[in-house]
């Protein structure tokens, strides 16, 4: 049975790196050459199954992915106004510009009048702006879950950037159930039409939501009132980017939900109560245990008491493991069957993925049965020896104190096996280990486990004021304990940081932790360590000398772009702003590098003070040293002033950095005198080159930039690879301007169905017409260029299909 549920997972795990999915036919062929394999084939039992088990693997997930895909918005209908019926299907998300929620669709009415209504997908991700696209006063619900509402919409299909080592938002909504994306328009038709649905879902999403009002409004104004709902009803999305950089270079993220642990320790401690309970009949003399056992019962309401915490968790994967454990165990007491605990693993195992087979691309899966494998691995089969303290002490007390000294020394080595265990998958999925992760972790479990979830659990359910003084003490502990997280991850040596490992390297990093945890007697198990130093001390990569890669991002509307030399790095620009607290610094430059175990950049230069283009420069400067940076913004801009260097850029700078040229061509010293131009008028323009191979970055000049420069600077302008000015508004790319540039390759950063009808079809058809090859990132994600004897250009969506992309 192992071995099969193991061939199941990897059978799913499989299909969630194809680019197509196979057809109904072949899924029944793949069915049947599972049952011939069970059937059939005589001996090599565990490779039978195994191999049966990757086949019905990948042919459950292939049929779930083809039920998930199936609803789906028509392109026709993107865009338009859509009145729909529903409920409200999360809990609603409030931020400085209006609210976030899912909605369940019950009716459809087509804006237009038109006689078919359109065909909606049952579940959508909607936004309701209090003001949008600089439209203030637009009136925003006041949505709850469960209501019934009426809501005038624009949907588009899913849709999210795709760039190397960044978050799919694509397959996220694909798990979610969530097939169409919008916003609410502002519309007298808009209002509730119940206040409350009653179903289960609507239900649990409603009690999610009392609570979570509950600790907000005892905790109302505190810093770490967002750690406290998470905690109760995992709910994270109100806790500061800044709080969870401390949570992760202390390795205490984990710990910031609910967890397998606290959902562990709260059915444990509701077991205990429902024995004891029922041994005494609570208090009658209706002699309960002779009807059913108190184990029985235990069993019963400690995994009552899980589900209904893994409910309110939102049931994400670490707390699925967990309930589904426990459930086996529980099952296993009911039938009188006990099986050993890599039973139950592999059971739980095999439940979260037949129930969501994405699970696989959630780094919480790999973390929480990795953990728990590493746990068995190190334990399983080992004889503990007892202190003979504890088979001699002459007292109750001090048999206690034994046994309490004895705990605690296995606690430790779970810890120590959890924490260096999971080193290799850790910088798989990170490119990062806390070195200070096991003495924030000594701590910060039994705080946050035994005395802030339990404060903060029975203060969100008892009434008030007695709730008010739990959340506060709990909030006042985890207040005390950042703090010290705070202290302990700011040293420069709390994190190590290397490039995400290849397989080659990650798999001698397994073997290495294999043999350090091998059990006592195994020869020289420190050795052990001496296979995570390739992996640990990998630099990133680089291109030759004489040579160049520029990454593209895919960043929606806005430009970002890296550039690399042979020891140097450049970013030009770091795309837009999408929230408070989002931009293209921190969603998609830093995870890229850092996955690339990039911790520091030569220059950056900001090309001017848009925000599709400047966004996310503060993000950058704050997580990493920028050694300069060039830019047209004013000398008391916020980036400006956070610089550890900073100049204008002007017209003739130039540079070379390891046999390579780079060249300012615009704007020009007089420019800033000229208070009239706009900030695209003063964009940076870049010229890269290297040999006869050259990159243009042209920023958003316009028409009249692109003049002055054929006027001024005709010779810097041809090159290889463009990326278009403005990207590809109908104020640039003069048909002047290309005759001189004369790229073979055009690439144009715009937003998928952006508001400014990016890149305009008669400058898209220009360039076409002028033999120009053209990539547009919301189509083919993040490009990387390469430019060497040849230039190489690889699109992120083409290179790295799946099956979700464009579906």
């Amino acid at each position: 049975m192992r071995c099969a549920i193991l061939g199941f997972a990897a059978g799913v795990a499989w299909l969630q790196r194809c680019a197509s999915l196979p057809a109904p036919a072949t899924l029944i062929a793949l069915a049947l050459a599972a049952l011939v394999l069970l059937l059939a084939w005589r001996g090599l039992a565990r490779a039978r199954a195994a191999l049966a088990g990757a086949l019905l693997g990948l042919c459950w997930a292939a049929l779930l992915a083809h039920a998930a895909l199936a609803p789906q918005l028509a392109a026709d209908d993107e865009g338009r106004d859509i009145t729909v019926v529903g409920t409200i299907d999360s809990l609603p998300y409030r931020f400085e510009q209006g609210v976030r929620f899912h909605f369940r669709v019950e009716q459809v009415h087509d804006g237009a009048r038109s006689q078919v209504a359109p065909r909606v997908p049952p579940r959508l991700a909607l936004s309701w702006y209090a003001g949008f696209m600089g439209k203030p006063g637009v009136p925003v619900g006041d949505v709850q879950p469960g209501a019934r509402w009426q809501l005038t919409v624009r949907l588009q299909r899913p849709h999210g950037s795709a760039n190397p080592h960044g978050f799919d938002y694509e397959v996220w909504l694909l798990e979610q159930g969530l097939r169409a994306t919008g916003y609410v328009r502002a519309d007298s038709g808009n209002r509730r039409l119940d206040a409350f649905v009653a179903t289960p879902s609507n239900l649990v999403g409603h009690g999610r939501a009392v609570l979570r009002a509950r600790i907000e409004r005892a905790l109302a104004g505190r810093p770490y009132a967002g750690v406290i709902v998470a905690l109760v009803v995992g709910d994270q999305r109100a806790i500061e980017q800044d709080d969870w950089q401390v949570f992760s270079r202390t390795g205490v993220s984990h710990l910031i939900s609910i967890s397998g642990l606290h959902i562990t320790m709260v059915a444990g401690m509701v077991a205990m109560l429902a024995s004891a309970l029922w041994r005494r009949s609570f208090f009658t003399r209706a002699q309960l245990p002779l009807l059913l056992p108190a184990q029985k019962v235990a069993a019963l309401a400690g995994t009552a008491s899980a589900l209904l915490y893994v409910l309110l968790a939102g049931f994400g994967v670490p707390a699925q493991r967990t309930l589904y454990m426990l459930s086996v165990l529980a099952l296993a007491l009911w039938s009188g069957r006990l099986t050993s605990i890599s039973h139950v693993l592999c059971a739980a195992l095999g439940l979260v993925l037949l129930l969501d087979p994405w699970a696989v691309l959630a780094p919480g899966f790999w973390l929480s049965f990795g953990a728990v494998g590493l746990i068995l691995y190190a334990s399983v089969g080992r004889t503990q020896l007892r202190s003979p303290r504890a088979r001699t002490a002459p007292t109750r007390l001090g048999r206690l104190r034994a046994a309490l000294a004895s705990s605690g020394v296995q606690a430790l080595r779970t810890q120590y096996v959890v924490t260096v265990g999971l080193v290799p998958l850790t910088l798989l999925l990170f490119a990062q280990v806390s070195l200070v992760s096991p003495l924030a972790n000594a701590l910060a479990i039994p705080v946050i486990s035994f005395a802030v979830t339990p404060l903060a659990l029975a203060g969100s359910l008892l009434p008030a004021p007695l709730s008010d003084y739990l959340l506060i003490a709990a909030h006042a502990l985890v207040q005390g304990l950042a703090a010290w997280l705070d202290w302990l991850g700011s040293g420069a040596l709390a994190v190590v940081s290397a490039p995400a490992p290849t397989p080659v390297l990650f798999a001698f990093a397994l073997l290495g932790t294999a043999w350090l945890l091998a059990p006592r007697g195994w020869p020289l198990r420190a050795a052990g360590l001496a296979a995570w130093l390739p992996a640990l001390t990998a630099l990133p990569v680089s291109p030759a000398p004489g040579t160049f890669t520029a990454t593209v991002f895919d960043v929606g509307q806005g430009m970002a772009v890296l550039i690399e030399t042979a020891s140097h790095r450049l970013l030009v620009d770091a795309g837009p702003q999408y929230s408070v607290d989002g931009n293209g610094g921190n969603r998609v430059i830093h995870p890229y590098l850092k996955a690339r175990g990039i911790g520091r950049l030569d220059a950056m230069v900001i090309s001017h003070s848009d925000a599709d283009h400047a966004g996310g420069a503060l993000s950058v400067l704050a997580s990493l040293p920028v050694d300069q940076l060039w830019s047209s913004l004013e000398a008391r801009h916020p980036i400006v002033r956070a610089a550890r260097a900073a100049l204008p850029c002007t017209a003739g700078q130039h540079w070379r950095w390891d046999g390579v040229q780079f060249d300012m061509l615009q704007p020009t010293a007089a420019s800033y005198a000229d208070a009239s131009l706009k900030p695209n008028a003063r964009s940076c323009t870049l010229r890269i080159s290297t040999g006869s191979r050259t990159l243009l970055a042209a920023a958003d000049i316009e028409a009249a930039q692109e003049a002055q420069l054929l006027g001024r600077d005709i010779a810097h302008l041809p090159a290889d690879v463009l990326l278009a000015p403005h990207h590809g508004s109908g104020t640039s790319s003069t048909t002047a301007f290309l005759a001189a540039v004369r790229p073979s390759l055009a690439i144009f950063q715009v937003g998928y169905r952006n508001r400014y009808r990016h890149p305009k079809q008669e400058v898209w058809q220009r360039y076409g017409d002028a033999g120009i090859a053209r990539l547009r990132t919301d189509e083919s994600g993040a490009v990387t260029v390469h430019f060497g004897p040849q230039i190489e250009a690889e699109a992120y969506r083409h290179s790295h299909p799946r099956y979700w992309y464009g579906r």
